[in-house]
């Protein structure tokens, strides 16, 4: 299996997939298969918090370095912005490597890195086992944790598709951190019967991938097409083509944050609303916490989950992937799911409720539609443009300072090529 297979989006037999609900659910399988990790654990993600959660992510991290695995742990600089030294020096005591993702210095103050971000989350543990999702490493992903919390998602996968995930988690690591890992034995045995396919949304050459799997599945949908995300604002052409299902007679529902975490993404959302409405598509705001999942279904067998919302940021400029999965089990299971979270926790959205105000809202809503549609090239204009990583070193850990700050000093004084890969 080669990178050109994996670009070329080559859908992989033999798998098995878990479906894991919010935090409860996550947490629980990744700690536990972490501690037990004996080769090689890599993780990747946008958000570590230092609460409880980020804790006890860090307590099995140490477990499996000291039960002799090689552990990588690759974070948005950005996102995690706040681990206190003690925290990150108590893991590089132990042999765990850190990298930060676009390590910028700060002007005024202020961070410059708002855009491309390492928005993935994946973890892949002794080549044998994968976790993709929308879930980052916070308290507030735990339905106990009050009026922050959120509904979110992850899969379990095992199989021939561990192959895909493992190879990607290793083009993410800087070629110095890549250097010292020693290569391992995946387990690609047959474990299930779900089809899959990764697909990475990059800068270089996979600028598109996410959403161009998105439109073929949109495009070739006969019967019902969910989409639950929490930032929805696509491009046109991903409006037209929900727009043209319905029309077809698919039945298409989106399920969109109606308790947004940020009151912006409602207001862009719902500058789409009247155009989808008008042709039959049917749109629920979930009300019961901020949505922050990432997840559709496709008549009986397509589903995805993964980290791309389908709003600028994520189709257009930050780092992502999600899994696409064939698998009838799945996808019945994730529709009963969001179907009743429909029904128990969301109110169904009307054309004449959506229409009311629109002969003064209309200008409004050309302008920002038609803004956020260019908005990924006006971003691109900014100094932010590449994949940066810079490794944590212990020396880079001063007490009663912040690693991240430190980071970003260290990051000045970097040449650009130890800095990019």
């Amino acid at each position: 299996m080669t990178q050109e297979t994996v670009r070329q989006g080559k859908w992989i037999d033999g798998n098995s997939v878990e479906l894991l609900i919010n935090g409860e659910d996550f947490y629980t399988r990744v700690f536990e298969c972490i501690r037990a990790a004996r080769k090689q654990v890599l993780v990747e993600t946008f958000i570590i918090f230092e609460d409880r959660i980020g804790v006890e992510l860090q307590q099995a991290l140490i477990q499996a370095a000291n039960n002799g695995a090689q552990v990588v742990v690759t974070v948005d600089d950005y996102g995690t912005s706040d681990l206190s030294s003690a925290f990150v020096r108590a893991m590089l005591d132990v042999g765990i490597q850190i990298q930060l993702f676009d390590p910028r210095p700060r002007f005024m103050g202020m961070r410059t890195n708002l855009f491309r971000r390492l928005h993935r989350k994946v973890v892949v543990i002794d080549g044998e086992l994968g976790f993709i999702g929308g879930i980052n490493y916070s308290v507030d992903h735990m339905t106990d944790s009050g009026l922050t919390a959120k509904q979110d998602y992850a899969v379990l996968v095992r199989g021939p598709i561990i192959a895909s995930i493992h190879r990607s988690a290793l083009h993410m690591l800087s070629e110095g951190v890549r250097g010292k890992l020693t290569s391992i034995p995946l387990k690609l045995d047959r474990a299930g019967s779900a089809r899959m396919l990764l697909a990475e949304r990059d800068n270089t050459e996979h600028t598109t991938d996410i959403e161009e799997h998105y439109l073929d599945a949109i495009r070739k949908a006969n019967q019902r097409i969910t989409l639950a995300n929490a930032y929805f604002f696509p491009s046109y052409r991903f409006l037209r083509e929900l727009r043209n299902a319905a029309r077809r007679g698919v039945k298409v529902t989106l399920i969109l944050q109606g308790q947004p975490d940020m009151p912006f993404v409602r207001v862009c959302s719902r500058l789409t609303y009247t155009y989808l409405l008008r042709d039959g598509v049917v749109i629920h705001e979930y009300k019961q916490r901020a949505l922050h999942g990432k997840v559709a279904l496709i008549d009986h067998e397509w589903s995805t989950v993964g980290s791309s919302n389908l709003d600028p940021l994520s189709l257009a400029l930050n780092l992502e992937a999600n899994l696409f999965i064939r698998d009838r089990e799945l996808n019945q299971h994730l529709h009963e799911h969001l179907r009743d979270l429909a029904a128990a926790h969301s109110t169904q959205i009307s054309l004449k409720g959506a229409a009311r105000g629109q002969w003064w809202r209309a200008p409004m809503i050309f302008l920002c539609f038609h803004f956020l549609r260019h908005f990924p090239a006006i971003a691109g204009l900014f100094p932010v443009h590449g994949m940066r990583l810079k490794p944590v070193r212990a020396g880079d850990v001063v007490p009663e300072a912040s690693v991240i700050e430190e980071q970003q000093q260290a990051s000045r004084e970097m040449p650009d090529q130890e800095k990019t890969l």
